[in-house]
């Protein structure tokens, strides 16, 4: 992986279905979790993608000045240093939020130095692999109840307190 270049799928513009309002969503190339029933199993495989620059991806997020954004894939933390610097650049540009979709756990995101570089960018990780035996699409922004929504910084959980999950 390159620490300055991305992996694309796609990206998504005011889309609506990745987080809260109107989003820029960047889907990444990339993803060894393999979950069966996956929404998105071309993402798998990083070749599928296009590589596109820390500078490129960052411009086309602040050209949409109404929308947030949002990181999927694919999974993220798969390109974390890439995604920890676009994450940090669109901080310092811009009052954006960020929420990131990874089917790693917090948990073990904690437990990485490398992948954990880029929790103070993002406001709202949801984090756990899909599990299609407990699918449930009555869920928000989430396909099964093992994901959680953990607010890390910035939005105020729905219960106003920092570090909630649910």
């Amino acid at each position: 992986m390159t620490k300055d270049k991305i992996c694309v799928l796609d990206i998504l513009h005011q889309t609506m279905a990745d987080g809260p309002g109107f989003r820029t969503a960047i889907y990444c190339a990339g993803c060894h979790h393999h979950c069966p029933g996956c929404h998105n199993p071309q993402s798998w495989d990083i070749n599928n993608g296009k590589w596109m620059s820390v500078e490129e991806l960052l411009e086309i997020v602040l050209e949409d000045q109404m929308s947030n954004v949002s990181f999927s894939g694919g999974d993220p933390f798969y390109q974390a240093e890439a995604f920890t610097l676009l994450a940090q650049l669109i901080k310092q540009y811009s009052n954006k939020t960020i929420w990131c979709w990874t089917g790693f756990t917090y948990e073990e995101i904690l437990a990485s130095e490398e992948m954990s570089r880029m929790l103070p960018y993002i406001d709202v990780l949801v984090d756990g692999p899909f599990i299609l035996e407990q699918r449930d699409t009555s869920l928000l922004f989430r396909g099964s109840p093992n994901q959680r929504i953990i607010y890390l910084h910035g939005e105020p959980a729905p219960d106003h307190t920092p570090g909630a999950v649910i």
